[in-house]
């Protein structure tokens, strides 16, 4: 019997002061770490290499700004000595045509029940892949006028 993997798809919050987009884009290969909460540390455990991720800017802009891929799975967070809190490494795969917006998120019927809106304080969630495609379809369209 052979095993297929299916990808999975996340968001992953980092705060652009801290963090950003570029900042990852510049390093080539970043360290996503630093995650204290339960779930989302859950959530890092169960990526496997080649899942993808948005880019989240939260605090500062609170937008979807980029993909980037799980390059390494099922790290130990470099800067836990307790050695019980989870890591991984990520990849930038490219910038959203267009960012989108929190706002933008809350008002699309479709999206209502992503993890982001159901649990805004998780750094690091699930996304569902009807609302990947979604959010991709959104970021290749202009906003309208008005």
């Amino acid at each position: 019997m052979t095993e297929t993997t299916e990808r999975r798809y996340w968001l992953m919050k980092s705060e652009p002061d801290a963090y950003s987009w570029d900042d990852l884009n510049a390093e080539g290969e970043g360290t996503w770490d630093g995650v204290r909460n339960h779930l989302a540390a859950r959530n890092l455990r169960t990526m496997a290499k080649g899942d993808c991720a948005f880019f989240y800017h939260s605090n500062i802009g609170l937008e979807i700004v980029g993909i980037m891929t799980i390059s390494k799975p099922g790290l130990t967070d470099p800067n836990d000595p307790t050695g019980k809190w989870a890591a991984v490494k990520v990849k930038p795969v490219k910038p959203l045509k267009r960012a989108i917006t929190l706002k933008e998120i809350k008002a699309t019927p479709e999206l209502a029940e992503m993890d982001l809106l159901r649990q805004s304080r998780l750094s690091v969630s699930e996304v569902r892949p009807t609302e990947w495609e979604f959010i991709l379809a959104m970021s290749k369209r202009k906003l309208p006028q008005g």
